[in-house]
């Protein structure tokens, strides 16, 4: 028989759970409920090891076993690990990261990349991926850029929606995070973000309820920030009202990992699950003793709280682990760092590589005619797989810059190599290191540099030598490491210099990006990366990637310092930029960008034809229009539909992305593109009204390859 939970607790004023569903699978989860002791259901709400939560054995119920991604299973750690030794069976595939592919514009690579992440999990026994990262782009400082996507909304929500599906295909869950506003890394685990309702609604919110209406996320993270004054994870708004009653949310709400900072409001405003580890306590820590653990148990059997609060956060945790296939071992086997898997990661980084310049048809280089190649810069040979923080992991190979080169073209062109600067917290320019790199461009038919921001190898040491990693922002946009001096010399020694950027985001280009013919964003593109690359710089793969954020002239353009506060006072950010957020603020405020969002070019020309906007259905509209390659190469290009109406009765952008398809064709073909947008491509967050509203009156549609390249422009009033 069953043990009793003990008398039932007063629950006066205490909010209710009720129970959703009637069908087989929740009838069972009520049984199982039933039969659980008070402890034992406890035990399931809070962690049981560093990435497991607690199971309740004599029932038949697993731990949940969670793991850091999103670029790739991280490295194992934790219980019972001995981690001085490599362990060969823990070498994953190592995806290009977040923004790399949402810089590809292909929702299907996005299903594809999460598809194999999903699979790898399941081989490595783990019912949760810790990811992806969706934050928004609000500055390029945020050391954890490189994870997210994009710093706009519609983008990221068409990205995010493929990679979850394509990752809870495989039977494990996706946890999207950080919900939400964890839009900086210095003092995140407690700063309060300001921000008004209208920037919460179309800004913010818009990724994260794909992902969870549209992506059905069976999982989400609470972030370590305040929001209005509350921990995000215990955040009553945000998850109660928003997440659960709004969208409707069945699935787990988990903490990030010590961001429980209330037991009462961690319990009745909807954290599932308690996860952490306790410093504190190491080498033997007490995870009963977490925020969610032994105190809960009083607090139900004194009736201060409901056990029905208790219940329902044991609920979807059980849900989930039916849904997953946990309760009767059915998941499928899972395959784990096969080739099918480093060829999505390639195709993710031949896609995701953005073109940013091409003055003088400088690319493609040709084999035939190039001869020698001065290839400069640490980052050329510097691998990334185990860099940024808990994003890292243990790769079985990855591909550098360099290598990709040699094994491409090594037997046909002479490829030399300098190192050009040192990678270290604070180095300056080294004039012998410089003097040698100009020495080798001097010589050469062409010199590449590889440069741009770094990310670290070992994570114990990541602050000391990355600017892209977690924990830690960028002290501004210069290049570190003396490479601007590099780069000037270089030219001057050979003005056929391409530079190649690595990085989650934009740097300063302004003291040589007029003297410098070709640049190329590369991101950090995972083990494939150097193939990608080496492929793209010699014409194997035309470029089709764009850029999923704007690149600024200088850091005193940034909206986030211009008109909002970064990274606020210590205590408090205020997010007066509003919903003016990267192109939003540049296009509308006429500060013209290095780069802007949507922006990368190609091998071949494409050109832009018959628009025409027509109603389609109530509050619906059809854009169609025709793509045709007017170049010589086949090729991919990216076309996109911004929106603006034209007299509103409130402030709205210049133009707001509302819809996009990337469209392969050969040369001289073409395509007709038919897209519908619905209704809340032309609404607005009222805080007025305190609901989305669609204002009567004409609406421009802007259609072009990127937000300040329009080709086609068409109107209708609705």
């Amino acid at each position: 028989m069953a043990q009793q939970n003990g008398p039932a607790p007063s629950a006066e004023g205490r909010r209710t759970i009720h129970v959703q569903g009637t069908d087989a699978t929740e009838a069972k989860i009520g049984q199982l409920i039933k039969e659980m002791t008070l402890e034992e259901k406890v035990n399931m709400i809070h962690a049981s090891s560093s990435f497991t939560s607690g199971g309740v054995p004599r029932l038949g119920i697993p731990e949940l076993v969670t793991s850091d991604g999103p670029h790739g299973v991280r490295l194992e750690h934790g219980r019972g690990w001995d981690d001085s030794q490599v362990h060969v069976f823990d070498s994953a595939t190592y995806f290009p990261v977040g923004v790399c592919l949402a810089a590809t514009w292909n929702p299907h690579l996005g299903f594809l990349q999460g598809s194999a992440l999903g699979a790898e999990s399941n081989a490595r026994g783990k019912d949760v991926q810790l990811g992806p990262g969706i934050n928004i782009i609000r500055t390029p400082l945020n050391g954890r850029n490189f994870e997210y996507m994009s710093e706009d909304p519609y983008l990221i929500s068409r990205m995010v929606v493929g990679e979850i599906k394509g990752m809870q295909s495989q039977g494990i869950s996706a946890c999207v995070k950080h919900y939400l506003a964890n839009n900086q890394e210095i003092n995140r685990s407690h700063i309060d973000v300001e921000m008004s309702e209208r920037a919460l609604r179309e800004i913010y919110l818009p990724g994260f309820k794909a992902a969870i209406t549209e992506g059905g996320a069976n999982t989400i993270m609470g972030a370590y920030n305040k929001f209005r004054g509350q921990f995000c994870t215990e955040n009553a708004y945000l998850i109660d009202t928003i997440l659960k009653k709004e969208w409707g949310f069945k699935g787990i709400v988990i903490s990030d990992w010590g961001a429980v900072h209330n037991t009462m409001e961690a319990l009745e405003n909807g954290t599932d699950l308690e996860m952490g580890t306790d410093l504190d306590m190491l080498p033997n820590p007490d995870y009963h003793k977490f925020f969610m653990g032994d105190t809960v148990l009083t607090l139900v059997r004194n009736g201060v709280v409901s056990q029905e609060l208790v219940d329902d956060k044991v609920r979807r945790i059980l849900r989930i682990m039916f849904k997953t296939r946990m309760m009767d071992h059915g998941r499928q086997k899972g395959s784990f760092d096969t080739r099918e898997h480093q060829e999505v990661a390639r195709k993710v980084a031949e896609e995701g590589i953005v073109l940013l310049k091409n003055d003088t048809h400088i690319l493609p280089l040709d084999a035939h005619t190039v001869h020698t190649v001065a290839v400069i810069g640490a980052n050329a040979g510097r691998l990334n797989a185990q860099g940024g923080g808990s994003s890292q992991v243990r790769s079985l190979y990855e591909i550098t810059p360099l290598q990709g080169l040699k094994n491409l073209v090594g037997a046909q062109v002479k490829l030399t190599y300098a190192q050009g600067y040192t990678i270290a917290r604070g180095a300056q320019a080294d004039p012998a290191l410089i003097a040698q790199a100009a020495e080798a461009a001097a010589h050469a038919d062409v010199a590449i540099i590889v440069g741009g921001w770094t990310h670290g190898y070992d994570y114990a040491i990541w602050k000391d030598n990355a600017y892209d990693a977690e924990d830690v922002d960028k002290p501004n946009m210069d290049m570190p490491f003396g490479q601007d001096e590099l780069i000037r010399a270089v030219v001057k020694a050979n003005p056929r210099t391409v530079v190649v950027l690595m990085g989650g985001g934009p740097i300063d280009m302004t003291r040589w990006e007029t003297t410098v013919p070709g640049i190329l964003q590369a991101w950090y593109p995972g083990l494939e990366g150097g193939t990608a690359l080496a492929k793209i710089l010699f014409g194997e793969v035309n470029p089709s990637g764009k850029l999923p954020m704007s690149f600024p002239r200088k850091l005193e353009d940034v909206p986030a310092q211009k008109l909002g506060e970064y990274p606020g006072d210590g205590t408090t950010v205020r997010y007066n930029d509003g919903i003016y957020v990267g192109y939003r603020y540049y296009d509308t405020y006429k500060v013209a960008p290095l780069f802007p969002f949507g922006h990368g070019l190609s091998y071949t020309t494409f050109g832009y034809s018959d628009l025409s906007v027509v109603p389609a259905g109530k509050d619906q509209v059809t854009v169609r229009f025709t793509v045709r390659n007017t170049g010589k190469r086949a090729g991919s290009e990216v076309a996109q539909v911004y929106v603006h109406e034209e007299k509103c009765s409130v402030d709205r952008p210049e133009k707001e992305l509302k819809s996009f398809e990337k469209v392969y064709l050969e040369p001289g073909a073409s395509k007709v593109v038919t897209l519908t947008l619905n209704k809340d491509a032309f609404q607005y967050y009222s805080e007025a009204k305190h609901k989305w509203v669609l204002e009567p009156g004409r609406f421009d549609f802007l259609v072009g390859s990127s937000s300040r390249d329009i080709r086609l422009q068409g109107n209708l009033g609705l």
